[in-house]
């Protein structure tokens, strides 16, 4: 995956930017494995199922665990990229209006009282 894909994520500084960059990376690049490790799984579940192998057909539940819980860390995953994304956009908009993002990653809003 290139790191210019998210090049126009976030008109805020290029700290911000490039911390996001690199979650956004760090997170496909899991997902991407997760995803082809089910590929692996799925396969070895069909053949043991064409197999009708009563052991095989035994592993194929534990198979099946192993493929549901790599979904849903897919699905964590990818909140975690909404999350992050929607983090961003937020602090590069405060960015245009007075805002700031903390050290921790969260924005803070500042606010301009008159007189």
């Amino acid at each position: 995956m290139e790191g210019d894909i998210f090049s126009g994520i976030g008109n805020g500084t290029d700290q911000v930017d490039s911390k996001v960059l690199q979650t956004f990376q760090k997170n496909f690049v899991q997902v991407q494995d997760i995803l082809d490790q089910n590929r692996l799984l799925i396969n070895e579940i069909n053949q043991n199922h064409e197999s009708k192998i009563p052991d095989d057909l035994s592993r194929n539940v534990s198979l099946i665990r192993e493929l549901n819980n790599n979904i849903r860390r897919v699905v964590d995953l990818y909140a975690d990229l909404s999350s992050s994304f929607t983090k961003s956009v937020e602090a590069s908009s405060e960015g245009d209006s007075g805002g700031s993002l903390k050290s921790n990653g969260k924005a803070s809003q500042k606010r301009i009282r008159s007189g």
